[in-house]
Order: C-alpha cells, then structure tokens, then sequence
C-alpha cells in the first residue's frame, strides 16, 4: 500500500468494537477510523455520532466502495465474514477480520485462496497474540524456561445463568448457523490460536461435542485432543452451563510449567521445583491495539502478518475437529 495511512471502515459496529477494538483504530499512528457500516440505519448513525467518525452505511457494498476508506474491518457475526470479506478483497481493500474467521473450516479456506487470488492482504483477529501476556508466555517457552514443552491442560468453564449472552437482545452465539457452533466457537479461537502461535501447527486433533443442557440450540460441552510437533499433547474441556467458573491453561515441560489465563486479568506464573516467579501485566484500555498496530505496520509494508490467513484456516480446522468433524 503505497499510502502512508490506513483509512479503515468497519462492518459491523456491534458490542466487540465499543472498546475492545474501535477507539484504537484512532490511537495506532498512521491510522484513522472513517465510516462504519450497520444493517441498522439508526445504530450505524448513533455510533458513528458517539466515536467521532465521519461517516455511516447501512449498506456494506456503499462502505467497501467508499473511495475514502482503504482497509476494513468485518466485525459482523461470523456468518458474514466470508461474503464481505471476499467482496472486500476483490475491491482491493486488505481485510482484518474478526474470529472466528468464518463458521467452518471451509469458509476459511474461501477467504484465504480469495486473498491469494486478488493479491490483497488479510489478517485474522486472534489479537491475543499480541498482547504483552502472550508474548511473555511465548519468549518463556522458547528460552526453554520449562525445558521441553510435554503436556497442556486447558480449562474454559462458565456457568449459564452468569452468561451475559443469554441476555442479549440477538444471542446469536447460541445459533450455529451464525455463529458457527455456540459459545465453543466463539472462545476457543482465542485459546487455540494460541496453541497454533506457541507450538505449531498440531500434527492430529479430535474431539467429542455434545448439547448436554438442551438449554439453546448449540452444543455447550466440548473436550480436545491434539498431537503438536515434538509430541507435546494438548487436552481442552469446554462446557458452559457448569457451577464452576474456571479459565485456566497450563503448560507442563520437563522442567516446569507456566500457568496462566486467557480472559481473566491473572498472574502468569513460572514454576521450577520449588521455585515461583510471578509475572503481572497492567490491564490494555482497548485489548486489540497492539494487534491493530501490528496490521497497520503489515498493511503499510513495515512488518510482517502478524496473523495470516492460513493460519486463522488452521484454527478453523482445529475448531470443527474438536466439535467432531474430521483433522
């Protein structure tokens, strides 16, 4: 991209771009948010009023061909990534889209061969591996802090009645057919992308999903199993109508462990025999900007994908072989 600016529009201007991400679009340098778009007219204009940002679509096609507006956002639910990710492509605009990166593997796999088709960029928002955290956990596995990496027990539990979705006036995490498959496939890109970004590209994965509560219409318990290179084992357990709250991860190695969290604000934690280090990291304003930084600098030429297509593809695959389809 020959300008020195990203002009981005968002689609979709829901809940995840009040803080999580929109204002830092406005703080990266070289970097400024222009319109957004939203089904809703009246939605569209209000936030565009509140953010400060010029101006507002109902009409995604009228954003992607807005002459001002460079680079976008897809922060719709899911079952729209694949349509205005590709439509955004072929127009010449890069495209960072939100996770899951579309409701199937498949999906993914179209966005990925339309960015290779058109020549256009595009990163998928696994921000998480861009946060200070993260990165933290990562440069400790590769010092060989814990010595060899041999085992991962990975936590996400969440009782129903604490699930602000349930509330919501359009749960669509709960309707596979836009979100994909339930509250499963809306967290656990987060945490397997993770696993992607420390240890590889897993060589087995398999899965058992069941909908045990009958409570919606999305299977809301989940247990994984991948094989990643230099035969480390990973076991997840999902299930979100437990009593029990627990977000927990921990990394076992031959010479110790890491244990952290994904979503709650906690200590990361180095255990080698008898010794404990802790590791304490301020909580981010907005929990996408250092990603949002990083696909501005690739999207002006000044570094790397910090997410490629292919990878947010192989998370995707991941994902449905958990759920019980085939790696």
């Amino acid at each position: 991209m020959t300008d020195n600016t990203i002009r981005w529009g968002i689609i979709g201007c829901g809940d995840v771009t009040e803080v999580k991400s929109g204002p830092a679009f406005n703080k990266v340098p070289h970097s400024k948010l222009v319109a957004v778009m939203r089904r809703n007219a009246e939605k569209a204009a209000d936030y565009a009023r509140r953010h400060g940002v010029e101006r507002w679509y109902s009409d995604a096609e009228q954003l992607i061909n807005d002459p001002e507006v460079n680079a976008i956002y897809v922060a719709t639910p899911p079952l729209q990534h694949e349509e205005y990710t590709i439509a955004a492509l072929r127009a010449g605009k890069p495209v960072y889209v939100e996770k899951p990166m579309a409701i199937h593997a498949d999906a993914a796999a179209r966005m990925a061969q339309a960015a290779l088709d058109t020549g256009v960029k595009l990163t998928v928002a696994h921000y998480r591996r861009a946060q200070p955290l993260f990165l933290k956990v990562k440069s400790l596995l590769e010092e060989g802090a814990i010595g060899v990496p041999r085992l991962v027990n990975l936590y996400c539990l969440q009782p129903h009645r604490d699930n602000k979705i349930a509330s919501t006036e359009d749960p669509w995490r709960y309707h596979p057919a836009i979100s994909g498959g339930g509250l499963f496939y809306d967290l656990a890109p987060h945490q397997l992308d993770l696993m992607l970004y420390f240890l590889g590209t897993p060589e087995k994965v398999s899965g058992l999903s069941v909908n045990a509560s009958k409570l919606y219409g999305a299977d809301d318990t989940t247990i994984g199993q991948a094989l990643f290179p230099n035969n480390v084992l990973f076991n997840g357990t999902w299930s979100f109508t437990v009593p029990e709250k627990r977000d927990h991860c921990e990394i076992i190695g031959t010479g110790g462990s890491l244990q952290f969290s994904i979503f709650d604000h906690r200590l990361l934690v180095l255990k080698q025999g008898d010794r404990e280090q802790q590791f304490a990291f301020d909580p981010l304003p907005h929990v996408q900007q250092p990603m949002i930084q990083k696909v501005v600098d690739y999207f002006l030429n000044r570094g790397d994908n910090p997410c490629s297509a292919d990878e947010g593809v192989t998370v995707m695959q991941m994902i449905d072989a958990m759920a019980g389809g085939e790696w």
